[in-house]
């Protein structure tokens, strides 16, 4: 699908689009673009990788006119640039609307304008039920990318979808990267409450599910991966056990803008959603504003339905959680030796 197209990768310089440059490089792919506004990750990138497939541009998705520049002749859009951070967008909410909502509907305002075949948006599980800035902004793009697609209609070429995923292992901000870090500095891991749950997913993961819903996606779709989860208290454990460490565990407790679980679908969505088998699709609601499904007319069945969440998901044990950790770059360069090629 990718044989002489143009990729466009909007926050490209994060995890998630270092992650994508792994998968892509090697295909046949005409090139790829890589748009943010960090110039310093942009030279360290391509220094790094000297590929003329390729291509960056300093702009942000904040500035239509910046988006614009770097849409022409795009086929497909990844649209990964947000505020991720639960603190920054906390104390400064609006810059969060700015970049994750304003943004988002630059992003697919100009993928319409220059006849973009197909974007995928990438949200988080913490816009379900957001209890903080940060998910309330990207509940928002989601609601902006399924209004867009919903007013498109069933017959138009840009293809608008979605998906949503729980707690990247070992991305940047992660918790993972904390405890190696105070376990190489004999310190305590310090852990917000031990029943604390999250969803346990790779990079991998991530571009596995952004790539399943570029591949099935239809207008308005959002698609969930299912993934096991993981309490904090175990997560601690299996990494002093791996780095043979005698560090303490320190419970710090719950931080502001912290849930004790996440939930990936709520129970709104589990009453339309359709198992794909590792992963859930959520159609958007395509109808018109009829307002008496909005106040006279409802459905018994959805206060029964339970949403799918950290708690309720498979929950990895200590091995299990050790085992999947092994997957992650970081944790086999330390344990196993190896030399990690980042592309």
């Amino acid at each position: 699908m990718f044989k002489n197209k143009i990729l466009l990768i909007t926050g490209g310089t994060g995890s998630f689009g270092n992650a994508v440059l792994n998968r892509f490089l090697d295909i046949d792919i005409k090139e790829i673009r890589i748009f943010s506004r960090d110039e310093k990750k942009q030279d360290d990138m391509r220094h790094l990788l000297d590929d003329p497939k390729v291509k960056f541009y300093i702009g942000d998705v904040r500035d239509k006119r910046s988006v614009d520049n770097v849409m022409r002749n795009v086929d497909y859009i990844f649209h990964a640039a947000a505020l991720k951070q639960v603190p920054s967008c906390e104390f400064f909410p609006i810059e969060a609307v700015n970049t994750n909502v304003l943004g988002t509907q630059n992003v697919l305002d100009s993928a319409l304008e220059h006849f973009v075949k197909r974007v995928v948006i990438l949200s988080t599980d913490k816009a379900v039920y957001p209890i903080n800035a940060m998910g309330i902004s990207k509940a928002m793009m989601e609601k902006v990318m399924i209004a867009k697609a919903r007013s498109m209609g069933e017959s138009n070429e840009t293809v608008f979808c979605g998906t949503r995923y729980g707690n990247v292992m070992a991305s940047r901000g992660s918790v993972i990267p904390l405890f190696v870090d105070q376990i190489k500095n004999a310190k305590d891991l310090t852990i917000t409450d031990p029943n604390m749950t999250r969803f346990m997913m790779t990079l991998e993961d991530a571009v596995d599910l952004v790539l399943y819903a570029f591949q099935n996606g239809e207008n308005g779709d959002m698609f969930i991966q299912k993934a096991p989860a993981s309490t904090i208290q175990d997560l601690a454990q299996a990494l002093i056990d791996l780095y043979q460490s005698k560090n303490s565990v320190r419970v710090i407790g719950t931080r502001h803008g912290e849930k004790l679980y996440e939930t990936l679908v709520n129970r709104e969505e589990m009453a339309k959603a359709i198992d794909m088998g590792n992963y859930y699709r959520v159609p958007a609601d395509k109808r018109d504003l009829n307002y008496a499904s909005y106040f006279s007319e409802g459905k018994e069945d959805i206060s029964v339905i339970e949403d799918y969440n950290s708690h309720n998901t498979r929950r990895l044990n200590v091995e299990g959680t050790k085992e999947l950790l092994l997957k992650l770059p970081l944790i086999r360069r330390d344990i196993l030796g190896e030399v990690i090629s980042q592309y």
